[in-house]
């Protein structure tokens, strides 16, 4: 999908939303007003925004869908047939953002237009979030999620229990601050199970390393816990 053509379905998907969730209808007018006066060649050069758009117009389109059935009951049991963290993801956390204040959503969006924003642990994500899938369990990456949410993957194992993840290469010492901004982000959230993962990246077989403890922790971890974790 084309910028300009990013631009018409947000524009579309405003109208449809209007009908039947204004509360997305809100958010995509808000995202709108960001990138209106952006020219289509602009945006173009903008990766993350571009990403950031693709992923909000999908699920603004599930959304829609899902609440377009004609009962609850029918809602429902479109959720329930979810994997366990799409189920989370659509069930639980995008329509408690679509509901609250998020109080870090202006600022990453401006650092997204900015170009402040690259993602340097995306290839190590990537290659957990498709070793995990190997194993069996199921992930969610959501930039809304990373940015307003301290979490970059939701992982499900066998219990089908979603966990919120946080990775980091901070050595202990410095991590502290990141630490009680994750922790505060959780609560705010109301997420009831978080991982802090800091790893070594100079560690060897640390990929896998990191993808046991994630299964381990989404199977074990108890409701209410957020746990800190230093590989």
């Amino acid at each position: 999908m084309q910028a300009r053509e990013i631009k018409d379905r947000l524009k579309s998907l405003i109208e449809e939303a209007s009908a039947i969730d204004p509360r997305l209808a809100n958010r995509l007018q808000e995202i709108n007003r960001w990138v209106k006066d952006v020219k289509p060649g602009s945006l173009t050069a903008k990766r993350f925004v571009i990403l950031f758009l693709l992923q909000i117009i999908q699920d603004a389109e599930v959304w829609l869908r899902l609440k377009s059935l004609p009962s609850q009951e029918e809602q429902q049991s479109a959720l329930t047939a979810l994997n366990p963290t799409l189920k989370y993801w659509y069930g639980y956390l995008f329509p408690k953002w679509l509901s609250e204040n998020d109080p870090k959503f202006y600022i990453w969006r401006r650092k997204l237009m900015a170009g402040e924003f690259n993602q340097e642990d995306a290839k190590l994500i990537d290659s957990v979030a498709n070793n995990i899938k190997n194993c069996g369990g199921t992930i969610v990456q959501r930039y809304i999620a990373d940015l307003s949410m301290a979490t970059d993957i939701i992982v499900s194992s066998r219990q089908e229990m979603p966990l919120c993840i946080q990775l980091t290469s901070v050595s202990k010492e410095f991590s502290q601050d990141k630490l009680n901004d994750w922790e505060n982000t959780l609560i705010f959230w109301a997420i009831d199970r978080g991982l802090f993962l800091s790893y070594n990246p100079r560690a060897t077989d640390f990929v896998n390393q990191i993808v046991n403890i994630l299964l381990y922790n989404s199977d074990n971890l108890s409701i209410g816990s957020y746990l800190k974790f230093n590989l």
